[in-house]
Formats: C-alpha cells, structure tokens, sequence
C-alpha cells in the first residue's frame, strides 16, 4: 500500500488534511497491523487526504506514565509534539484508544494541542455523510455482533454511540454483554497490565470478559482498541472456541463490507 508520509508530502509542498497516528500496536504487532491496513483502505477508497509520521513517529508514552515512569513519558511526550507542531499538525485520527486519550487529553499541558478524533467515530462520521458506503446486505448481514467497550473509548472519554452506530450500520445483530457501556468490564490490558505478570487471583480479566462475550451467542466479537483485541482473542483461544468466534476490529468490519 502506498501511504504517504509527512515529510514526503511537505516535501512536495502538500498538506494532509488528517495525520493518521498508527501507534506502537498498530506499527509492530502482527495481528494489529491488519487493522492499520483496513482503516488505510477505508481512508483511500473514500479518497481522504491523509498522512502518516512513518518512522518519525514514536510511542505516546501512554504505557510509560500509567507504569508510573512519568520522566520517561514527558520525554516521549515533548519528542512528538516537536514533531507535530513542526509540521504544524491539527487534526489527528487514531485506531487507538490510548494513544486517543493521551492525545487528545495529556499532551495540551505539554503544549500539544490537537483536535483527536478516534477511528469509530471518524467512521460513523463517514457513514453518515454518506462517503462510506456499505453494500446492502452485506458480508455480515443478520450475524450476531457484541461490543466490548474499551476503557479509554467509553468510561475516559465517554464515546460509547459512535462505534455502535457503525455496527449497526452493518445490518448485522448488535447483542450487548451483561456489563457494557457505563458498567463495561476492562479486557485486562489498561493501565500497562499489559507488560506485566498477573497478580494473585483465580481468574484471568480477559477469560472473564471472553466469557461474557460467549455467552451472548455473537459469532464475531467487535473491537476497537488493538490491546483490547489481543485480550479478546487470547480468552477466545483459552475456551477452544476460536473456530465459531473471531474478534475483530470495527475498522476491519467495514473494510470488508464496503460497495
């Protein structure tokens, strides 16, 4: 795929209208890299005027300051947003949403102030001025779909409609966890769990959220964070149950019913 890169495009004196922010998971992680690549799709074929920061960009810091490095962190944070006002940048969007938060929340008293907008709800915004156009009917036509909430999409920042929405605009059966929206349950990564050992208990978080979304009956579970989809997956695997279920990113659902 050809994206362009920041630097490629103030070199030939262009500016893009949205700087995609790919993320660490999005960059490096092998499963998550098909997310960046089905949201890359949908931003061309709607033709948005985008670009990346490519190798310019580095992690926002989000794992550093929740592990408690704040140092470590305010260094990241003060290296990107030389990068971004560098280039002038005020419009970002992010499949991510903890790079989201950190963005769109912990920058501006670095001096990092941008409009963030995460990737469902640039989605649902597309759908509803009719750029993103899904085939009627489409690959996922009457399935039964649950969303899990990510933390830092619905409790931090309260966006709890837009990636519903845009399931919804996949004719599929949207069937909600007992624990969702407000009262939704954690998969278990926040916070950078991720990086760490478990701590004593009889129960792994993401095998008791796994559980949940099983017992809905959906044959895809819907995603919009790439921790919260390895979570998902990993308690989908531990339960056998990876040959009836798959997880997937709200992104990835669209890219593949577009008309």
């Amino acid at each position: 795929m050809k994206v362009n890169t920041m630097a490629e495009m103030m070199a030939s004196g262009q500016t893009p209208d949205v700087l995609f922010w790919v993320g660490c998971a999005g960059s490096f992680d092998q499963r998550a890299q098909k997310i960046t690549k089905a949201f890359a799709t949908i931003l061309n074929k709607v033709g948005i005027n985008y670009a990346i920061l490519g190798k310019e960009e580095a992690c926002t810091g989000d794992p550093a300051r929740r592990a408690g490095n704040e140092f470590l962190f305010q260094m990241m944070a003060y290296q990107n947003i030389q990068v971004l006002n560098g280039y002038g940048i005020k419009k970002i969007v992010t499949t991510c949403p903890h790079c989201f938060n950190t963005l769109k929340n912990e920058y501006p008293e670095l001096g990092g102030h941008y409009e963030v907008i995460h990737h469902t709800t640039f989605l649902q915004q597309l759908i509803n001025e009719g750029k993103v156009v899904l085939q009627g009917g489409g690959t996922f036509k009457g399935k039964k779909i649950s969303y899990h909430d990510s933390c830092y999409l619905g409790r931090a920042n309260d966006i709890y409609e837009a990636p519903r929405q845009v399931l919804e605009a996949l004719d599929a059966e949207l069937i909600e966890m007992k624990r969702c929206r407000t009262n939704g349950l954690c998969c278990g990564a926040g916070g950078a769990q991720m990086f760490k050992e478990d701590e004593p208990g009889d129960k792994r978080i993401n095998i008791e959220r796994a559980d949940e979304a099983l017992a809905t009956g959906a044959s895809i579970i819907a995603a919009a964070c790439p921790f919260c989809n390895t979570m998902m997956s990993d308690g989908v695997k531990n339960r056998e149950k990876e040959n009836e279920v798959v997880v997937m990113d709200v992104a990835e659902l669209i890219a593949e019913s577009l008309g």
